[in-house]
């Protein structure tokens, strides 16, 4: 009977269950994470076989991931109004029923447009789930624990793209790609059943209007952006196509300031990047997501396309290094609240690009034990960064501003991760056609896609070491 208890509202619930109360919330909202995560993760190691089964090129099958990557995006814009108006138990437990239709009906796909819808459904309630757990995180605990909170937060996180390669690959296996739909099922399930038990009641109070002309150019721009970067490839860079989405994207960017201006409410306060630390951050958090993304993408799609693995031997190669970050993340948040976040996610973007030039100096001669040794360095990096980034971001922020300003880091993230998958996708498939797709080209193709990661991972470093420190 239980699940059927009227919420009480946050006064009541803390005064019952006392300090470990806030712990609840975030472990609550760190499974329902983990559901919109394992959508994210687990279906790259489904391409090759989408490829097969549709017969289409990798420029083609990767809209099934930036489908999603875009719907998620533009879905987290929202997530602070959504809170603010409906309450984190209406928003998250609606999110979560969402999810769980779009997974059943991608089940069921018999098409690849009806794949990309049911994804992008995906995308949107994953979407609003993401930027909950930093915002909860930032409002409830105190400066001095949360890093330790953070590390908490991520490591459940962290931990499912570290399985989610070698349960989907056994999955896809086993029983086809369509068993990949279901894979954040019961996590959602179990999130569900928490959030109705535990999570408070909505507080009353006014609330200014949605900027639905913000989200409308916000989400023209976003859109634009990636259909600028596929058409590269599809339609070459001097087309009107191509042209057309460039300019798409600049009219949409010009009219969102414009309007921001005009509007105390915007979606995306302007004011917010004069803070330079955080305006930087912003850009890091951008690049990161894009090589974070890029590589969860290329790294499975290399190993079995070039190396030959199967999908389940590709999955149980990547399983040591996510044993790796979980170990890291929790030391790492640590770390945070110790010494200076910025240090730590500077030596994380070293690690992790440095990880990236291991293979794109020795594509073709790794051995097993390589390719696991450069992945379990490049996902410490990764440990690093996760907990650091964000409080090395949002240290500057009023308290007031923390939900917009969480909700803009977690944006260019995704943003940076939807620019990553596409441009990796149509780079990796524009080599592929001038280099071959047989020995040593197919090799001299990836080794370039991973160059081209260390790279992003450079200019991330260099406009972080600009970021500013600060005791919290």
């Amino acid at each position: 009977m239980w699940l059927f208890k009227r919420a009480h509202s946050f006064d009541v619930l803390s005064q019952h269950y006392g300090e470990r109360y806030k712990w609840m919330i975030l472990i609550i909202i760190g499974i329902g994470t983990i559901a919109g995560v394992l959508c994210t993760s687990s279906f790259n190691v489904a391409v090759p076989a989408l490829t097969r089964t549709f017969q289409l090129g990798q420029d083609q099958v990767q809209w099934a991931m930036t489908a999603f990557l875009a719907a998620m995006t533009i879905a987290m814009l929202p997530a602070a109004w959504l809170l603010e108006r409906f309450g984190l138990r209406r928003v998250f437990m609606a999110a979560l029923w969402l999810l769980i239709a779009a997974s059943i009906a991608g089940f069921y796909a018999q098409t690849f447009v009806h794949v990309v819808l049911t994804r992008t459904v995906q995308g949107v309630a994953t979407g609003v789930l993401q930027p909950l757990g930093i915002m909860a995180l930032m409002r409830l605990f105190p400066p001095h624990i949360q890093g330790r909170a953070s590390g908490i937060l991520i490591v459940g996180i962290a931990f499912t793209p570290a399985i989610a390669p070698s349960i989907s690959g056994w999955l896809l296996d086993q029983f086809g790609w369509r068993a990949i739909f279901l894979l954040g099922v019961p996590f959602a399930m179990l999130a569900l059943i928490g959030a109705r038990i535990w999570l408070p009641a909505p507080r009353k109070h006014e609330i200014k209007p949605f900027d639905w002309p913000g989200l409308g150019w916000l989400s023209a721009a976003t859109i634009s952006l990636i259909e600028f970067v596929s058409s590269l490839h599809h339609s070459g860079l001097t087309t009107a196509w191509t042209w057309g989405y460039a300019t798409l994207l600049v009219v949409s960017m010009i009219c969102y300031v414009r309007h921001a201006h005009s509007l105390p409410h915007a979606i995306i306060q302007l004011h917010l990047f004069f803070k330079p630390t955080f305006s930087r951050g912003t850009f890091v958090a951008f690049a990161y997501g894009f090589g974070l993304f890029a590589s969860t993408y290329l790294i499975p799609v290399f190993l079995q396309n070039a190396m030959a693995y199967s999908a389940t031997d590709a999955g149980l190669l990547l399983l040591p290094s996510g044993i790796a970050l979980v170990l890291t993340i929790p030391v790492a948040g640590r770390m945070a609240d110790r010494f200076s976040p910025r240090r730590i996610t500077l030596a994380g973007l070293a690690v992790l690009g440095a990880s990236f030039l291991v293979f794109a100096l020795a594509a073709g001669q790794m051995a097993y034990w390589e390719i696991v040794a450069a992945t379990v360095i490049g996902r410490i990096g990764l440990g690093l960064i996760l907990p650091a980034l964000n409080l090395a971001t949002l240290h500057e922020m009023e308290p007031h501003h923390l939900g917009q300003s969480s909700v803009v880091v977690s944006y260019a993230r995704q943003l940076g991760g939807v620019v990553g998958v596409t441009m990796m996708a149509v780079f990796m498939e524009w080599r592929e056609q001038v280099l071959g797709v047989i020995v040593p080209g197919i090799f001299k193709a990836y080794a370039q896609g991973f160059l081209l990661l260390s790279m992003v991972f450079v200019l991330a470093m260099i406009v972080a070491v600009g970021m500013k420190d600060a005791r919290r």
